[in-house]
């Protein structure tokens, strides 16, 4: 049982580094600023259940996907970063982001903000993703069950914090949610060049294997 327990923590706490839920809340209020608090419930709800499950089927059959479609985790981390990067960099636009404009297709941009890039590759990014398949990597089911369900459970935190963190920002007012807009998009673009750098290492120590 202590074994468990601190096989458990480990796996949360390496979840918890990796997808850092406060950092994401202000991510997430910065990406869906002008939404209302039911559309971003129900944004929360959708991102994090997509990642959810984006994870858990990669702890029972990501090494399997890898192998059959030939991906290999430095190109997860290159399209991951690009896509990062371009969200990131539209957000600094300010109006000018479509994540952010207002038009009679609202409704659907928001709930494509939901899938990407919330989800992915934001809260399922690749190194949630590594993360979970390191952990799950046994292939044992009680791995697998410890990793899902520490995920889960860092899942259940995060909701809270989306949930709670736009009323921090509703005091700012338009020109507060602005301001938290654009200073997303510079924290997205540096991490999305972050994501290419690391994808262009990992990258070259893979073929210098081979």
């Amino acid at each position: 049982m202590h074994d468990i327990t601190t096989t458990a923590v480990t796996v949360f706490m390496g979840f918890f580094a990796m997808m850092n839920p406060i950092a994401n809340t202000a991510v997430f209020v910065g990406m869906t600023g002008e939404q209302t608090p039911t559309e971003r419930r129900a944004t929360a709800i959708k991102a994090l259940v997509t990642a959810f499950f984006i994870v858990s089927a990669f702890c029972l059959l990501g090494k399997g996907i890898f192998e059959l479609f030939g991906i290999t985790l430095p190109a997860l981390r290159l399209a991951g970063g690009v896509l990062v990067f371009l969200v990131g960099y539209h957000m600094l636009q300010g109006s000018s982001s479509k994540l952010h404009s207002h038009s009679e297709s609202e409704q659907n941009e928001h709930k494509d903000v939901a899938i990407s890039p919330l989800a992915l590759p934001i809260l399922a990014g690749p190194g949630t993703i590594a993360t979970a398949m390191n952990y799950s990597a046994s292939g044992d089911m009680l791995s697998i069950t410890v990793t899902i369900a520490a995920f889960a459970i860092l899942c259940a935190i995060t909701l809270i914090c989306f949930l709670f963190g736009p009323k921090l920002v509703d005091k700012l007012g338009e020109s507060g949610i602005s301001i938290v807009t654009r200073l997303m998009g510079l924290i997205l673009t540096v991490i999305g060049m972050q994501m290419l750098i690391q994808g262009v290492h990992d990258a070259y120590q893979l073929f210098q294997l081979h």
